[in-house]
Protein backbone atom coordinates (compact mmCIF):
# COMPACT_ATOMS: atom_id res chain seq x y z
CA UNK A 1 0.00 0.00 0.00
CA UNK A 2 1.40 3.19 -1.24
CA UNK A 3 1.09 6.86 0.38
CA UNK A 4 -0.64 8.55 -2.10
CA UNK A 5 -0.99 12.55 -1.61
CA UNK A 6 -2.97 13.80 -4.53
CA UNK A 7 -2.55 17.79 -4.98
CA UNK A 8 -6.60 19.26 -6.07
CA UNK A 9 -9.99 19.02 -5.20
CA UNK A 10 -11.76 19.54 -8.48
CA UNK A 11 -13.44 16.46 -9.98
CA UNK A 12 -10.28 15.22 -11.20
CA UNK A 13 -8.51 15.09 -7.89
CA UNK A 14 -11.55 13.97 -6.01
CA UNK A 15 -12.05 11.10 -8.53
CA UNK A 16 -8.70 9.96 -8.77
CA UNK A 17 -8.89 9.92 -4.70
CA UNK A 18 -11.75 7.75 -4.48
CA UNK A 19 -10.09 5.18 -7.19
CA UNK A 20 -6.88 5.05 -5.35
CA UNK A 21 -8.53 4.61 -2.15
CA UNK A 22 -10.43 1.67 -3.79
CA UNK A 23 -7.13 -0.03 -4.52
CA UNK A 24 -6.05 -0.02 -1.17
CA UNK A 25 -3.78 3.44 -1.04
CA UNK A 26 -3.56 5.78 1.32
CA UNK A 27 -4.58 8.96 0.28
CA UNK A 28 -4.43 12.51 1.31
CA UNK A 29 -6.21 15.48 -0.38
CA UNK A 30 -4.62 18.93 -0.10
CA UNK A 31 -5.52 21.71 -2.05
CA UNK A 32 -5.78 25.46 -2.35
CA UNK A 33 -9.03 25.34 -3.05
CA UNK A 34 -11.75 23.25 -1.41
CA UNK A 35 -14.24 21.65 -3.99
CA UNK A 36 -16.98 24.08 -4.16
CA UNK A 37 -14.45 26.52 -4.71
CA UNK A 38 -12.78 25.23 -7.97
CA UNK A 39 -13.80 25.38 -11.42
CA UNK A 40 -15.72 22.29 -11.30
CA UNK A 41 -18.31 23.43 -9.35
CA UNK A 42 -19.02 26.09 -11.70
CA UNK A 43 -19.48 23.44 -14.64
CA UNK A 44 -22.74 22.78 -16.44
CA UNK A 45 -21.37 19.20 -16.17
CA UNK A 46 -22.99 17.90 -18.75
CA UNK A 47 -21.17 14.21 -20.39
CA UNK A 48 -19.88 16.10 -23.93
CA UNK A 49 -15.61 15.77 -25.29
CA UNK A 50 -15.19 19.18 -25.33
CA UNK A 51 -11.05 21.58 -25.59
CA UNK A 52 -9.91 17.59 -25.04
CA UNK A 53 -7.06 15.69 -27.08
CA UNK A 54 -6.00 13.62 -28.31
CA UNK A 55 -9.17 12.09 -29.89
CA UNK A 56 -7.94 8.19 -29.28
CA UNK A 57 -7.04 8.89 -25.73
CA UNK A 58 -10.24 10.92 -25.21
CA UNK A 59 -12.66 9.13 -26.47
CA UNK A 60 -11.57 5.90 -24.68
CA UNK A 61 -11.33 7.46 -21.04
CA UNK A 62 -15.14 9.90 -22.09
CA UNK A 63 -16.43 6.18 -22.60
CA UNK A 64 -15.38 4.84 -19.58
CA UNK A 65 -16.44 7.77 -17.59
CA UNK A 66 -19.96 7.77 -19.45
CA UNK A 67 -20.31 4.64 -17.82
CA UNK A 68 -19.51 5.04 -14.49
CA UNK A 69 -21.68 8.20 -14.65
CA UNK A 70 -24.56 6.41 -15.82
CA UNK A 71 -24.44 4.06 -12.89
CA UNK A 72 -24.26 6.79 -10.43
CA UNK A 73 -26.94 8.10 -12.03
CA UNK A 74 -29.10 4.66 -10.35
CA UNK A 75 -27.95 5.99 -7.07
CA UNK A 76 -29.80 8.27 -4.64
CA UNK A 77 -28.06 11.38 -3.78
CA UNK A 78 -24.91 11.81 -6.43
CA UNK A 79 -26.44 14.53 -7.74
CA UNK A 80 -26.37 12.53 -12.00
CA UNK A 81 -29.15 12.01 -13.67
CA UNK A 82 -28.96 10.89 -17.72
CA UNK A 83 -30.63 13.13 -20.10
CA UNK A 84 -31.87 13.11 -23.32
CA UNK A 85 -30.47 16.21 -25.12
CA UNK A 86 -29.33 17.24 -29.03
CA UNK A 87 -26.70 18.89 -30.65
CA UNK A 88 -27.34 20.95 -33.43
CA UNK A 89 -25.62 21.90 -36.40
CA UNK A 90 -26.43 24.26 -39.38
CA UNK A 91 -24.99 22.29 -42.22
CA UNK A 92 -24.45 18.51 -42.43
CA UNK A 93 -21.53 16.97 -40.33
CA UNK A 94 -19.75 14.02 -40.10
CA UNK A 95 -20.22 11.87 -37.20
CA UNK A 96 -18.83 12.63 -34.07
CA UNK A 97 -14.93 11.86 -33.63
CA UNK A 98 -16.12 10.85 -30.22
CA UNK A 99 -19.20 8.28 -31.25
CA UNK A 100 -17.91 5.46 -30.09
CA UNK A 101 -18.13 6.72 -26.84
CA UNK A 102 -21.52 7.24 -26.39
CA UNK A 103 -24.78 4.47 -27.00
CA UNK A 104 -27.34 5.40 -28.77
CA UNK A 105 -26.21 8.31 -31.00
CA UNK A 106 -29.42 9.39 -33.47
CA UNK A 107 -29.15 11.47 -36.39
CA UNK A 108 -31.60 14.04 -36.27
CA UNK A 109 -33.15 16.67 -39.24
CA UNK A 110 -35.78 19.17 -40.53
CA UNK A 111 -38.49 16.53 -40.27
CA UNK A 112 -37.95 16.79 -36.39
CA UNK A 113 -38.69 20.32 -35.52
CA UNK A 114 -38.54 19.18 -31.51
CA UNK A 115 -35.31 18.24 -32.23
CA UNK A 116 -33.86 20.43 -34.65
CA UNK A 117 -35.36 24.40 -33.95
CA UNK A 118 -35.35 27.03 -36.43
CA UNK A 119 -31.91 28.30 -37.89
CA UNK A 120 -30.70 25.03 -37.66
CA UNK A 121 -30.11 22.31 -40.35
CA UNK A 122 -29.67 19.28 -38.80
CA UNK A 123 -27.66 17.53 -35.39
CA UNK A 124 -27.95 14.50 -33.18
CA UNK A 125 -29.45 13.64 -30.19
CA UNK A 126 -28.01 11.08 -27.33
CA UNK A 127 -28.49 10.56 -23.87
CA UNK A 128 -25.93 12.09 -21.95
CA UNK A 129 -25.17 12.13 -17.93
CA UNK A 130 -25.74 15.18 -16.57
CA UNK A 131 -24.34 16.44 -13.18
CA UNK A 132 -25.33 18.72 -10.70
CA UNK A 133 -21.57 19.55 -9.21
CA UNK A 134 -22.62 21.06 -6.21
CA UNK A 135 -24.03 17.73 -4.99
CA UNK A 136 -21.78 15.41 -7.30
CA UNK A 137 -18.98 17.50 -5.37
CA UNK A 138 -20.06 17.11 -1.77
CA UNK A 139 -20.76 12.91 -2.79
CA UNK A 140 -17.09 12.43 -4.01
CA UNK A 141 -15.88 14.45 -0.85
CA UNK A 142 -18.16 12.11 1.41
CA UNK A 143 -17.01 8.94 -0.59
CA UNK A 144 -13.42 9.89 -0.15
CA UNK A 145 -13.43 10.00 3.50
CA UNK A 146 -15.69 7.19 3.81
CA UNK A 147 -13.31 5.64 2.69
CA UNK A 148 -10.49 6.48 5.06
CA UNK A 149 -9.17 9.58 3.12
CA UNK A 150 -8.04 13.25 4.42
CA UNK A 151 -9.31 16.98 2.67
CA UNK A 152 -7.10 19.51 3.60
CA UNK A 153 -6.53 22.85 2.53
CA UNK A 154 -2.79 24.18 1.64
CA UNK A 155 -1.83 26.45 -0.58
CA UNK A 156 1.50 25.30 -2.70
CA UNK A 157 4.29 26.46 -4.44
CA UNK A 158 5.36 23.71 -5.58
CA UNK A 159 4.69 19.60 -5.84
CA UNK A 160 4.82 18.26 -1.86
CA UNK A 161 7.61 16.61 -0.94
CA UNK A 162 5.95 13.59 0.75
CA UNK A 163 4.17 10.63 -0.20
CA UNK A 164 5.43 7.71 -2.04
CA UNK A 165 3.65 9.15 -4.95
CA UNK A 166 2.08 12.66 -5.86
CA UNK A 167 -0.57 12.87 -8.09
CA UNK A 168 -0.89 16.28 -10.01
CA UNK A 169 -4.75 17.08 -10.06
CA UNK A 170 -4.03 21.13 -10.01
CA UNK A 171 -5.40 22.29 -13.23
CA UNK A 172 -4.66 25.70 -14.59
CA UNK A 173 -2.17 25.41 -10.98
CA UNK A 174 -0.03 23.17 -13.05
CA UNK A 175 1.28 26.05 -15.24
CA UNK A 176 3.23 26.52 -11.32
CA UNK A 177 3.49 23.29 -9.83
CA UNK A 178 4.40 21.31 -13.08
CA UNK A 179 6.06 24.47 -14.62
CA UNK A 180 4.07 23.65 -17.53
CA UNK A 181 3.33 26.81 -19.17
CA UNK A 182 0.90 24.81 -22.21
CA UNK A 183 -1.55 24.79 -19.72
CA UNK A 184 -3.73 28.01 -20.26
CA UNK A 185 -6.88 29.34 -19.32
CA UNK A 186 -9.76 28.95 -21.36
CA UNK A 187 -12.48 31.56 -19.79
CA UNK A 188 -15.92 30.39 -19.56
CA UNK A 189 -19.03 32.37 -18.18
CA UNK A 190 -22.20 30.95 -17.39
CA UNK A 191 -25.93 32.00 -16.21
CA UNK A 192 -28.15 30.15 -14.17
CA UNK A 193 -31.91 30.59 -15.27
CA UNK A 194 -34.70 29.61 -12.78
CA UNK A 195 -36.45 26.49 -14.12
CA UNK A 196 -39.07 26.46 -16.52
CA UNK A 197 -40.15 23.12 -17.28
CA UNK A 198 -37.21 21.76 -19.06
CA UNK A 199 -36.36 18.72 -18.80
CA UNK A 200 -33.74 17.83 -22.05
CA UNK A 201 -30.18 19.52 -23.21
CA UNK A 202 -29.74 21.55 -25.92
CA UNK A 203 -26.21 22.59 -27.77
CA UNK A 204 -24.92 24.15 -30.53
CA UNK A 205 -21.03 23.71 -30.68
CA UNK A 206 -20.12 26.76 -32.65
CA UNK A 207 -17.57 27.12 -34.67
CA UNK A 208 -17.85 28.34 -37.95
CA UNK A 209 -20.33 25.45 -39.55
CA UNK A 210 -22.59 28.45 -40.62
CA UNK A 211 -20.25 29.06 -43.22
CA UNK A 212 -19.45 32.62 -42.70
CA UNK A 213 -15.88 32.13 -41.33
CA UNK A 214 -17.09 33.65 -38.50
CA UNK A 215 -15.63 31.37 -34.99
CA UNK A 216 -18.83 31.06 -32.58
CA UNK A 217 -18.72 30.02 -29.14
CA UNK A 218 -20.56 27.25 -27.88
CA UNK A 219 -23.99 27.78 -26.73
CA UNK A 220 -25.37 25.00 -24.25
CA UNK A 221 -28.52 24.84 -22.03
CA UNK A 222 -28.47 22.27 -19.47
CA UNK A 223 -31.40 22.08 -17.16
CA UNK A 224 -30.98 20.49 -13.24
CA UNK A 225 -33.78 19.90 -10.94
CA UNK A 226 -33.64 23.82 -9.19
CA UNK A 227 -32.27 25.80 -12.05
CA UNK A 228 -31.48 25.58 -16.26
CA UNK A 229 -27.58 26.55 -16.73
CA UNK A 230 -26.84 28.64 -20.15
CA UNK A 231 -23.43 29.47 -21.69
CA UNK A 232 -21.04 29.93 -22.69
CA UNK A 233 -17.63 31.52 -24.03
CA UNK A 234 -14.48 30.18 -24.85
CA UNK A 235 -12.07 33.33 -23.88
CA UNK A 236 -8.35 31.61 -24.54
CA UNK A 237 -5.94 33.00 -22.44
CA UNK A 238 -8.05 35.17 -20.09
CA UNK A 239 -7.93 35.24 -16.42
CA UNK A 240 -10.36 37.29 -15.27
CA UNK A 241 -13.53 35.53 -13.13
CA UNK A 242 -15.62 38.35 -13.03
CA UNK A 243 -19.07 37.94 -14.78
CA UNK A 244 -19.04 40.22 -18.17
CA UNK A 245 -22.85 41.83 -18.51
CA UNK A 246 -22.16 41.85 -21.94
CA UNK A 247 -21.08 38.30 -22.24
CA UNK A 248 -24.02 37.55 -20.31
CA UNK A 249 -26.70 39.18 -22.45
CA UNK A 250 -25.16 37.65 -25.49
CA UNK A 251 -25.44 34.35 -24.48
CA UNK A 252 -28.79 34.60 -22.77
CA UNK A 253 -29.74 36.10 -26.37
CA UNK A 254 -27.90 32.74 -28.15
CA UNK A 255 -29.57 30.60 -25.51
CA UNK A 256 -33.22 31.95 -26.31
CA UNK A 257 -32.56 31.33 -30.15
CA UNK A 258 -31.88 28.08 -29.37
CA UNK A 259 -34.26 27.31 -26.97
CA UNK A 260 -37.45 29.88 -27.10
CA UNK A 261 -38.60 28.31 -23.60
CA UNK A 262 -36.26 30.46 -21.89
CA UNK A 263 -37.69 33.95 -23.14
CA UNK A 264 -38.04 35.91 -19.94
CA UNK A 265 -36.72 33.66 -17.44
CA UNK A 266 -35.41 35.06 -14.60
CA UNK A 267 -31.56 35.09 -13.71
CA UNK A 268 -30.42 33.41 -10.72
CA UNK A 269 -27.00 34.10 -10.91
CA UNK A 270 -24.25 34.59 -13.15
CA UNK A 271 -20.69 32.35 -12.41
CA UNK A 272 -17.40 32.14 -14.18
CA UNK A 273 -15.15 29.51 -14.71
CA UNK A 274 -11.33 28.95 -16.17
CA UNK A 275 -10.79 25.57 -17.90
CA UNK A 276 -6.98 24.13 -18.12
CA UNK A 277 -6.94 23.92 -21.69
CA UNK A 278 -3.67 21.78 -22.76
CA UNK A 279 -2.69 20.63 -26.39
CA UNK A 280 -2.99 17.26 -25.63
CA UNK A 281 -4.97 15.86 -21.55
CA UNK A 282 -1.67 14.58 -19.63
CA UNK A 283 -1.63 11.72 -17.78
CA UNK A 284 1.96 9.94 -17.34
CA UNK A 285 4.21 9.17 -14.44
CA UNK A 286 7.38 10.64 -14.06
CA UNK A 287 9.67 9.62 -11.34
CA UNK A 288 7.26 9.42 -8.07
CA UNK A 289 4.78 12.41 -9.46
CA UNK A 290 1.60 11.22 -11.83
CA UNK A 291 0.45 13.99 -13.69
CA UNK A 292 -3.43 14.21 -14.54
CA UNK A 293 -4.24 17.62 -15.85
CA UNK A 294 -5.12 19.62 -19.18
CA UNK A 295 -8.73 18.33 -19.57
CA UNK A 296 -9.85 21.52 -20.81
CA UNK A 297 -13.95 21.60 -20.58
CA UNK A 298 -14.28 17.92 -20.15
CA UNK A 299 -13.08 17.66 -16.77
CA UNK A 300 -15.93 15.70 -16.09
CA UNK A 301 -16.60 14.08 -18.96
CA UNK A 302 -12.85 12.06 -18.46
CA UNK A 303 -12.75 11.83 -14.62
CA UNK A 304 -13.41 8.29 -14.53
CA UNK A 305 -11.29 6.77 -17.45
CA UNK A 306 -7.98 9.13 -16.33
CA UNK A 307 -8.82 8.40 -12.81
CA UNK A 308 -8.72 4.57 -13.45
CA UNK A 309 -5.66 5.19 -15.50
CA UNK A 310 -4.22 7.45 -12.87
CA UNK A 311 -4.84 4.18 -10.28
CA UNK A 312 -3.04 1.82 -12.75
CA UNK A 313 -0.12 4.17 -13.20
CA UNK A 314 0.31 4.60 -9.35
CA UNK A 315 0.09 0.68 -8.77
CA UNK A 316 -2.64 -1.65 -7.18
CA UNK A 317 -1.19 -2.87 -3.77
CA UNK A 318 -3.92 -3.91 -1.87
CA UNK A 319 -7.34 -3.75 -3.73
CA UNK A 320 -10.57 -3.89 -1.21
CA UNK A 321 -12.74 -4.78 -3.25
CA UNK A 322 -15.14 -1.72 -2.82
CA UNK A 323 -17.67 -1.60 -5.90
CA UNK A 324 -16.85 0.88 -8.41
CA UNK A 325 -19.15 3.05 -9.68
Amino acid sequence: MARVIVVGAGVSGLSCAVRLLEAGHRVDVVARDLPLETTSAVAAAIWYPYRALPQDRVTAWSRTTYDALARLAEQDGTGVRMLPGTEVHATAQADPWWLPAVPGLERTGLERTDRVPAGWAAGWTFTAPVVEMPTYLRWLTDRVESLGGTLTRLNLRDLPPGGDVVVDCAGIGARLLAADLSVVPVRGQVLHLEQVGLDRWWLDGGGDDRGDGAARPPTYVVPRTADIVVGGTEEEGDWSRTPSPEAAAEILERATRLVPALAGARVLRHRVGLRPARPAVRVERVGRVVHCYGHGGAGVTLSWGCADEVARLVGTSSADGAAKP
